[in-house]
């Protein structure tokens, strides 16, 4: 491992351990892949026991071949105590785990193990802290951006006439892979399930979707209810492409919409105020700025213009306009009404006011932004304007 990832990890592991002594805990104990790869660079089933100072202890279930002399192989938890015991570390009295990420089994057969210490939810404090990035983290993002730019350039010349758009999607992840993307759409929560990002054409752009994210879909099957569903792209409709940036591991996140032939005069205005809300945010956002105030600024442009019914939704309207990004594509902040959050320097957020118009289909873009002292800069550097694919 060279000296800057050596400097990052100890980074983000001091952070955490700063966390512990601010709670008064005794223990922070790690088990999720995304958690697990922030801390290390590296992920495994079992656990990483964080003191409030030195070194971390891994306890190990799988794969074999990880070594260090605090690494420690284990078959279950119940084997903690005893492994704690010979490093001379006493059973601890509170511990904070991820609660919002594991289940409740998991977590009850781990506190058992333990002797029943007091638990504490460190789901959402480790989630703000990787909402501040290094620039090692930033530079990731930029050339993540960079080559979702280079896919969505292919395009114009992936469509064909009387494609439908799971054909279109098709195409587009092949690019996608073959110009490194993981293939997978980290995201965080409950109802979040999608496969490496999102089509919408014409009329099911207005499907309501259970899944949490801004616009729906009906999807090609009740098993994953979401994007695409077999929509024919036929002349006088839009395309929206939302496919996710995951060419490393902190993804970037962009949305680009395409006219099928000529689109009535409604679809041009709408996604032209798409473009002005994004320009609005990114030239008022600052550190400090509250992501609240950044929502109230989209929803008064959106008002102004007469588009409210359309914003974010027709059956069901998504009541937030951005979000940030990282090795999630879901983080903190959330530009939404009740927000309380601020943004800070280092923060990075996508910004997606979309429009879904009856008979016509969805509009709109979604820019990426890292946050820096003098305002947003924008990494998602690709055409925003409503292009033709006739």
């Amino acid at each position: 491992m060279n000296a800057i990832h050596d400097n990052e990890y100890g980074r983000r592991l001091s952070r955490l351990q700063q966390t512990i002594r601010n709670l008064q805990a005794d223990a922070c104990i790690i088990s999720t892949s995304v958690n697990q790869f922030y801390l290390l660079g590296h992920i495994f089933d079992g656990y990483i026991y964080l003191l409030p100072d030195g070194e971390p202890l891994l306890f190990v279930k799988r794969p074999a071949g990880i070594t260090g002399g605090r690494v420690n192989y284990i078959r279950k938890p119940e084997q903690l105590p005893e492994l704690l015991s010979q490093s001379r570390i006493e059973l601890p009295q509170r511990v904070l785990v991820e609660c919002d990420s594991i289940s409740y089994s998991a977590i009850s057969r781990l506190q058992s193990a333990l002797g029943m210490p007091e638990l504490i939810n460190v789901s959402g404090e480790i989630r703000r802290i990787r909402s501040i990035k290094s620039e090692y983290e930033l530079e990731q993002l930029r050339r993540s951006a960079d080559i979702h730019a280079a896919v969505y350039r292919q395009i114009p010349h992936i469509y064909r006439e009387g494609m439908t758009d799971i054909q279109f999607q098709i195409e587009l992840e092949r690019e996608m892979r073959l110009a490194g993307s993981a293939g997978i759409f980290r995201t965080f929560g409950e109802n979040m399930e999608i496969f490496m990002g999102s089509i919408l054409a014409g009329e099911n752009a207005q499907s309501a979707s259970p899944f949490d994210f801004a616009l729906g879909g009906e999807g090609l099957s009740p098993l994953l209810p979401i994007g695409a569903n077999g929509t024919k792209l036929i002349p006088g409709t839009t395309l929206m492409v939302d496919m996710a940036g995951n060419y490393t591991p902190w993804m970037s996140d962009m949305t680009r919409t395409f006219a099928i032939g000529e689109v009535p005069e409604i679809a041009h205005r709408a996604h032209r105020l798409s473009i002005d809300i994004c320009n609005a945010i990114a030239g008022t956002a600052r550190p400090g700025t509250p992501c609240a105030d950044l929502y109230a600024l989209a929803e008064e442009m959106v008002k102004k213009n007469g588009l409210a019914d359309f914003f974010m939704g027709t059956k069901q309207q998504a009541k937030f306009v951005g979000h940030g990004i990282g090795l999630e594509i879901n983080e903190p902040p959330v530009l939404a009404p009740r927000s309380k959050e601020l943004l800070e320097c280092g923060m990075t957020i996508a910004v997606e006011p979309k429009f879904v118009l009856p008979a016509i289909g969805a509009v709109g873009i979604e820019n990426s932004y890292i946050v820096q002292q003098n305002g947003l800069e924008k990494i998602t550097r690709y055409e925003e304007e409503l292009t033709s694919l006739s």
